[in-house]
């Protein structure tokens, strides 16, 4: 398969989602796969406005970003938060580098073994909801093309989560917004309780869920609920 192939493929699975009522936690987290597979990044993870001024991670692809995502909110610095804060991406930071502009960023980052960053905002004309983070091992470069793919993708997304009826109607948008950060809480307990009681790798015990809820058609946050109300367990998850 061509690149070009592929590209057609993740842009019509992105747009396929945008439809009334999609799920935007598993719709988020298809796009940081995406954009790690397309843009050769080895994580990424997305930050949400709830539009009162807080900030929240809600996708990831890893546990490691998950956490260098949240440090960056709680300690107020890195790429991400530049990004979001001034509407541009923050592309091509060696994490050596940047420790006299974010040093508590850049040290966790080196520490867990990422060499470089990149970030993404999340907008649509003057509504900015986001941003996307990326992390290489390798000090990668992002070319201008791959910096417009990465782009693309993010506008995409950002539809998807205001979509029209949204953008004309800014409570819905605020309840869409809230709709996946309340899932992103119930999923982390669903992973904290695979966890205790099967012993599963967070992040493994996401994609069973997210899995299970694909092959049996219901939503994400319904599978979670239901490993939180123990009634679905890890073998109950894995496929037949």
């Amino acid at each position: 398969m061509t690149t070009e192939q592929r590209l057609t493929q993740v842009f019509v699975e992105l747009a396929d989602t945008l439809v009334d009522e999609f799920d935007a936690l598993d719709f988020l987290s298809t796009l940081t796969e995406r954009a790690v597979e397309l843009l050769h990044a080895d994580a990424a993870g997305v930050i949400l406005n709830d539009l009162r001024g807080n900030l929240h991670v809600v996708a990831s692809t890893s546990e490691q970003a998950q956490l260098l995502e949240l440090l960056e909110l709680q300690n107020e610095e890195g790429p991400c938060l530049d990004c979001f804060h001034t509407g541009r991406e923050v592309v091509n930071v060696a994490v050596p580098e940047a420790r006299t502009r974010w040093p508590r960023f850049s040290a966790a980052t080196a520490e867990v073994g990422y060499q470089s960053a990149h970030a993404i905002p999340l907008r649509l004309r003057d509504s900015l909801v986001g941003a996307m983070n990326l992390f290489c091992v390798n000090a990668t470069r992002l070319s201008e093309q791959d910096i417009a793919l990465a782009q693309a993708l993010a506008d995409i997304a950002t539809i998807g989560l205001l979509q029209e009826r949204a953008v004309r109607q800014s409570g819905l948008i605020a309840e869409q917004l809230q709709t996946a950060l309340d899932s992103r809480i119930l999923i982390e307990q669903a992973k904290g309780v695979l966890l205790a009681s099967a012993g599963l790798e967070v992040q493994l015990g996401f994609q069973l869920m997210r899995a299970y809820s694909r092959r049996n058609r219901q939503p994400l946050k319904a599978v979670a609920q239901s490993v939180v109300d123990h009634e679905l367990t890890a073998d109950q998850l894995r496929p037949a």
